[in-house]
C-alpha cells in the first residue's frame, strides 16, 4: 500500500478505461485505436462531427455492439459487456437520444418499467416513494409522480430517463446528446441535473453538438475524428482549438507548417 493511500489521498485511478478499442461493420472501420478515462465524479464530453464515432463508442459501453479489438477495464478489471444487461450489471447505465419512453404511462410507471416492485402484486406505495427520492435528489421539476409523461416537457421527460437510470445505483451514466432539440430553460434544467448526477460521485459520459452546453458542465472534452481519438481539452479550451480538432483544421495548419518548414531547410532559405 502506497503512503498516499495510508494519508486517505483519493483514488484518482480511472473508474471506466478503454484502451486500443476498435469496431469495424464488415470492411468498414468506425472506430480505430480509442483510448478513452473516466473517472468518478467527472463529467467528459465526447465531441466531433456526425460520422464521427461517438454513437458507435457509447453503444460498445452499453453492450450494444462489440468491440473488434482493444480492452475495455472497469474499476482497473478488464470486463467483457456482453450485451445491454451485462453492462447495466456492471453499473454502466445508458440514456439514449430516443428516450426510449411510455408516453402513455406516469412517471412512477416508467421509472420501474421492467424493474417493477413485486411485478405480480404492485407495490405502488413503494415505488411512488423511490420514485419521489429519486427526483427530489435531482432537483427535479416534475409536478407529480402520477403525472403522464406525455404531458411532461421536454427536459422533464428528460429527467425521468435519468431518474430511471439511477435506479439501480450505477456507477458510469452515458448520456446520448441529453440537451438536443430543447429550448434554454429546458436545456439548462438539465445541464443542472447533470451537475447533480455529478455530485452524486457518478462518472458521466456526454456526447453533445453544443459547445455552450460542453463548457457548462464538462470537465474533459474528448474530440473524436473519423472514427479515431483527435485530442482532450480542459472544458476552458478556445472555439479555435475545439473546432479545429473536431474538423482536422489544426491537424491541417500543423502539417503545412511542417510542409513549409522543410521546404525551407531544401532551399536553404530562412525566415524567420
Amino acid at each position: 500500500m502506497t503512503d498516499s493511500a495510508h494519508d486517505g489521498a483519493p483514488d484518482r485511478s480511472p473508474v471506466l478505461s478503454l484502451r486500443g478499442v476498435s469496431k469495424n461493420f464488415g470492411a468498414v472501420s468506425a472506430l480505430a485505436d480509442i483510448d478513452l478515462d473516466v473517472h468518478a465524479g467527472e463529467v467528459v464530453a465526447l465531441v466531433g462531427d456526425n460520422g464521427a464515432g461517438k454513437s458507435t463508442l457509447v453503444k460498445i459501453l452499453a453492450g450494444v455492439h462489440q468491440p473488434s479489438a482493444g480492452e475495455i477495464a472497469f474499476h482497473g478489471k478488464p470486463v467483457t459487456l456482453a450485451n445491454p444487461s451485462a453492462a447495466l450489471k456492471l453499473g454502466i447505465a445508458t440514456v439514449f437520444q430516443d428516450l426510449a419512453l411510455c408516453e402513455n404511462l406516469d412517471v412512477v410507471a416508467n421509472i420501474f418499467l421492467g424493474r417493477e416492485i413485486n411485478p405480480f402484486q404492485l407495490d405502488e406505495v413503494s415505488m411512488e416513494i423511490r420514485a419521489w427520492t429519486l427526483l427530489n435528489e435531482l432537483s427535479a421539476r416534475i409536478p407529480s409522480v402520477r403525472e403522464p409523461v406525455a404531458s411532461l416537457s421536454g427536459g422533464q421527460r428528460q429527467t425521468v430517463a435519468i431518474a430511471r437510470s439511477l435506479l439501480l445505483e450505477p456507477t458510469v451514466i452515458l448520456l446520448d446528446e441529453p440537451t438536443a432539440a430543447l429550448g434554454v430553460a429546458q436545456t439548462a434544467e438539465v445541464l443542472d441535473l447533470i451537475e447533480r448526477v455529478r455530485e452524486r460521485g457518478l462518472g458521466v459520459v456526454m456526447i453533445s453538438h453544443n459547445m455552450e452546453d460542453v463548457r457548462a458542465v464538462a470537465d474533459r472534452v474528448v474530440v473524436l475524428r473519423l472514427g479515431r481519438n483527435n485530442g482532450v481539452f480542459s472544458a476552458d479550451a478556445s472555439n479555435q482549438e475545439l473546432v479545429g480538432a473536431i474538423t482536422g483544421a489544426s491537424d491541417n495548419s500543423v502539417s503545412r507548417r511542417a510542409s513549409r518548414r522543410a521546404r525551407r531547410e531544401e532551399t536553404g532559405i530562412q525566415h524567420p
